[in-house]
């Protein structure tokens, strides 16, 4: 009987379940849209029940379009969770949450890190333990809002009934009726709780952060058995869930990030470029994070990160608040009809800035309009900015590395834009490979969720799979010029100035 794969990858804008066979070729896909709430002073917020919900639907339109093809719901043999990471829910002793799940780009915890950042030696402690820094983009701060601002909540974890846990916990402790409550390395790796070097729960941070007793998960590798799941009767016999992950973590694993030096991007709403560092945690004195790559039994991989804020975003608030096109499609014609950028370039710190700056108060910025200057400008400096942010954080992981990148393997939905692939290939002077695959964080989770169940017997064969790869190299210099340009209106503020002092 044949073996398939069900990968669900839960993100910040919706949910794929997809099916893949052993090739790693997708049999059945379905994709549901999930709601998300802006609110004022830049809180970014989702319904925990909708998240499940959403996930139920997938699942659901994913197993309808299998049965249709012929397929038999009984030869899915495992199943692994990507999820958005960073956003997390809380809920009570009777799995009812206890707030709204709060997302990673929520900026409730600027003010919160500011004062933090200013007890003497927590940054540094922090840093060294955890590998990241007190920013709003890590959970751990905003649910210290959570405790400082909500009395129901700030009651609930000091009397020990408060669960915490990221998306893929929160997932697996619904689909599994409550049984299950655990998460893996990567998604821990996000938190400000977790220790790079132990691997555990810190317990001297989370008396820091007056959280001690808030209960939290028990971590197992990326590739473990998580209990299993019928999704809600969808299926008529349960499945295991061998894998959970975070979706730019299983995007690493899923391009085959596996050596040292190896590294990806993925261009999505934000973008993460990841690249793994071996056995061993090393600091980054250039602004990038060190976090786990991924793991499976016996082994851990540690990477280091580069976190864009805005990527994909930039597009859409181009399209959605200042209607220079109506589909994303369009914007690479209008990036190529005209022969540059005539000056204008655009800060994209619509929601701060990330990596190498970490300066997430800084506000995005179009500069160099003049009148001979047209929306197809615009739109080609907003593009042009996903590369030169790229660049920027490919420079900060090759002065801390000592390697120069050869070649970045890239993925997400930006990448069906040509433009802004080959701009970037001009820019970094390196191989930017795009093997085709859409859904490759659905993929990396189906990955490691075959290996835990012996569908792939090891790492090497993984390697043997072949898929339909486009390569792109160097092909002129004016993307540096523009890069020089860029980052002399970037460093124009002073507050960047102030953090390159102290990162890079």
């Amino acid at each position: 009987m044949a073996a398939y794969i069900l990968a669900i990858d839960q993100g910040t804008s919706g949910t794929k379940a997809i099916i893949f066979n052993r090739d790693g070729g997708i049999v059945a896909k379905a994709t549901v849209p999930l709601k998300t709430s802006y609110l004022e002073g830049g809180l970014v917020e989702q319904a925990p029940l909708d998240i499940y919900e959403n996930v139920l639907s997938a699942v659901k339109n994913c197993v309808d379009e299998f049965v249709a093809q012929g397929g038999k719901p009984d030869e899915i043999a495992s199943c692994g969770i990507s999820n958005q990471r960073e956003t997390f829910v809380i809920w009570d002793e009777n799995g009812q949450p206890l707030h709204n799940a709060i997302v990673w780009q929520c900026k409730r915890s600027i003010d919160l890190c500011k004062r933090l950042s200013a007890v003497y030696g927590l940054e540094e402690s922090v840093r060294a333990k955890t590998g990241l820094i007190l920013d709003p983009y890590f959970s751990g701060t905003k649910l210290m809002w959570l405790y400082e601002n909500n009395p129901a909540i700030r009651e609930a974890i000091n009397e020990g009934r408060a669960y915490f846990g990221t998306v893929d916990t929160w997932l697996l402790f619904k689909l599994t009726n409550g049984q299950q409550y655990l998460t893996d390395h990567t998604n821990a790796s996000r938190t400000l709780f977790f220790n790079l070097h132990t691997l555990q729960w810190d317990k001297e941070l989370l008396k820091e952060f007056k959280l001690e007793n808030l209960n939290l998960p028990q971590i197992q590798s990326s590739a473990a058995f998580y209990g299993e799941t019928d999704f809600g009767g969808i299926l008529a016999k349960s499945v295991p869930v061998n894998a959970m992950i975070g979706d730019s973590h299983s995007a690493a694993f899923g391009e085959r990030c596996f050596a040292p030096g190896t590294a990806k991007a993925t261009l999505g709403t934000g973008c993460s470029v990841l690249m793994n560092i071996g056995s061993s945690a090393k600091a980054s004195k250039y602004g990038m994070m060190t976090t786990i790559c991924w793991s499976i039994a016996g082994r851990v991989d540690y990477a280091l990160e580069g976190v864009i804020v805005s990527c994909g975003s930039t597009i859409e608030w181009l399209k959605n608040e200042l209607g220079l096109f109506t589909d994303s499609k369009q914007t690479e014609a209008m990036a190529l009809s005209v022969a540059g950028n005539n000056g204008v370039y655009l800060v994209p710190a619509f929601g701060g800035l990330g990596a190498p700056y970490w300066q997430m108060d800084r506000k995005a910025a179009i500069t160099g309009l003049t009148f001979d200057c047209n929306k197809n400008h615009i739109v080609r400096a907003g593009l042009e900015s996903i590369a030169y942010q790229i660049k920027d954080v490919v420079n900060a992981m090759e002065e801390d590395t000592s390697l120069n990148l050869q070649e970045l393997m890239v993925n997400g939905g930006i990448t069906s834009n040509k433009f802004v692939l080959q701009f970037t290939a001009d820019l970094l002077n390196c191989k930017i490979t795009n093997r085709g695959i859409a859904d490759v964080s659905a993929l990396g989770a189906a990955y490691l969720a075959g290996l835990q169940t012996g569908i792939y017997q090891n790492i090497e064969e993984l390697e043997q799979l072949t898929f339909n790869t486009v390569s792109l190299e160097r092909s002129g210099n004016e993307a540096m010029a523009g890069y020089e340009k860029w980052r002399s209106v970037l460093l124009a503020d002073d507050a960047v100035k102030k953090s390159l002092t102290t990162t890079l």
